[in-house]
């Protein structure tokens, strides 16, 4: 019998690392997808540089590939200049990966996100692990295995605990202190991943997962603090907002504002498992304390520095990621948006913008310059109508190298238009670019998709 083949999205990561090791340790073939490339001599473990916003590159990734493990969040900086929401740079992620894994026959898919309350006003970063769930699940089976804090000596969300009751003598602690979570230890997660490899059947299914206890922030922050034998005061102050709490945190902890942010404007909402929506393991799970034990110890110590300042000056990495959700709300398919797209650019920015096309190329011009600003080649080979994507070759406003592209997509059975450029690398001067091109093209994005609501797409 062959070995079952298993890929992980994300396995360079917190949670990512360790359950390479675990699969390796029980006999799986592991292929590992990271944005670096690692070598390693383990017989079983294959790993692959990656660039999950590459359809191409999750295609040959997964070839051959029985399972796939889902483990991608994209709240840290993925390029020089960022622009869009990581609310939309995840449904872009999810959706590529969705379309790999069809393409490539892969069986099921396994998808760690947050706990999911019966909420109306959820927060971005809920609403954003759920759109994911849903996006993957119209690709394939997923069995969604849906977390709250996960206890581990390198997660984002429980290292921040840790430095706050380090560092603060005393704390006012917002209403969202009293919220409940269900914290699990980062093995417990492993062991129900695993539990869904080897008995849950290849179906949409989900699983609330949690520890042996269901605490309060407060609560976790106290005995957080005994296991660290600091004395500190926790004051109850419920003036203060998400949006207050979320500054101070990323002062204290040290964390980029792309995580903290999103993170901490989740605490609002309660994060304890759905007894409708547990299943009966077969292996038991520890407390929080026990965790703290276990953990505690692996984690550095790091001096408390307030950054201030202008940062790294030096040579910058000139690249660009731009994502923009358009709304579809007629259902529109990719190809209709990008045709209407080239059709009203030059309507749009009369007389400013040309646009002509000729066989695959499509070309931009500015009245009274001869050289060309823009010029792409559409791709019909790795395109659909749910998909259509051009290159990016060259121009005075462009470099040709590289993989720079402009891709539409439908995402969310067409409800949505993505509409992406990927990998753009600028020939203006970065200065000149930042704040005229850039924000040129946030304007345009803007202004297309009243048209297109408009227009009815």
């Amino acid at each position: 019998m062959a070995t079952m083949k298993i890929a992980i999205a994300g396995a360079s990561g917190f949670i990512g690392k360790r359950l390479v090791r675990t699969l390796l340790e029980q006999g799986y073939e592991v292929v590992a997808l990271s944005r670096k490339e690692y070598l390693s001599e383990e017989k079983n473990l294959t790993w692959k540089k990656c660039d999950l916003f590459s359809l191409l590159d999750i295609e040959r990734a997964l070839e051959g590939v029985d399972i796939a493990i889902y483990l991608v969040h994209s709240m840290l900086p993925l390029a020089h200049l960022k622009q869009g929401s990581f609310c939309d740079f995840d449904l872009t992620l999810a959706d590529n990966f969705g379309r790999g894994c069809k393409k490539m026959g892969v069986k099921r898919a396994i998808y760690l996100g947050g706990i999911v309350p019966d909420d109306t006003n959820l927060s971005d970063h809920l609403r954003s692990r759920l759109e994911v769930e849903k996006t993957l699940r119209g690709y394939l089976p997923v069995l969604s295995l849906r977390a709250g804090i996960i206890i581990g000596a390198e997660g984002s969300s429980f290292l921040m605990m840790v430095k706050l009751v380090r560092r603060l003598p005393f704390m006012f602690l917002p209403f969202w202190a009293q919220t409940l979570s269900s914290p699990i230890h980062v093995e417990d997660v492993l062991k129900w991943i695993s539990f869904g490899i080897k008995k849950l059947e290849a179906k949409n299914k989900v699983i609330d997962i949690g520890g042996a206890d269901c605490l309060s922030y407060k609560e976790m922050l106290t005995i957080l603090a005994k296991k660290l034998k600091k004395k500190r005061l926790f004051l109850s102050f419920t003036l203060i907002t998400p949006r207050t709490s979320r500054l101070w945190v990323t002062l204290v902890t040290g964390a980029p504002k792309s995580l903290v942010y999103p993170l901490v404007m989740s605490l609002k909402n309660h994060m304890a498992p759905d007894p409708l929506r547990e299943v009966s393991p077969d292996f038991n799970v520890i407390g929080f304390e026990e965790a703290l034990e276990l953990e505690l110890g692996k984690i550095k110590k790091e001096p408390f520095k307030i950054k201030v300042g202008l940062g790294k000056i030096g040579p910058v990495r000139k690249e660009v990621r731009s994502i923009q959700r358009l709304q579809t709300v007629f259902r529109s398919n990719a190809q209709k948006v990008a045709e209407s797209y080239f059709e009203w650019l030059p309507k749009g920015f009369s007389p400013w913008v040309k646009v002509t096309r000729q066989e695959n190329f499509i070309h931009f011009r500015i009245p009274f310059i001869k050289k060309e600003a823009l010029t792409l080649e559409y791709a019909p080979q790795r395109s659909s109508e749910l998909r259509q994507l051009f290159y990016i070759r060259g121009g005075f406003l462009a470099y040709p190298e590289g993989r720079g592209r402009l891709e539409f997509r439908s995402v969310l059975k067409q409800r949505y238009t993505i509409a992406a450029i990927h990998e753009f690398k600028p020939r203006l001067p970065w200065f000149v670019y930042k704040y005229t091109q850039a924000l040129i093209h946030l304007w345009a994005m803007s202004r297309f998709n009243k048209y297109i609501v408009k227009q009815k797409l």
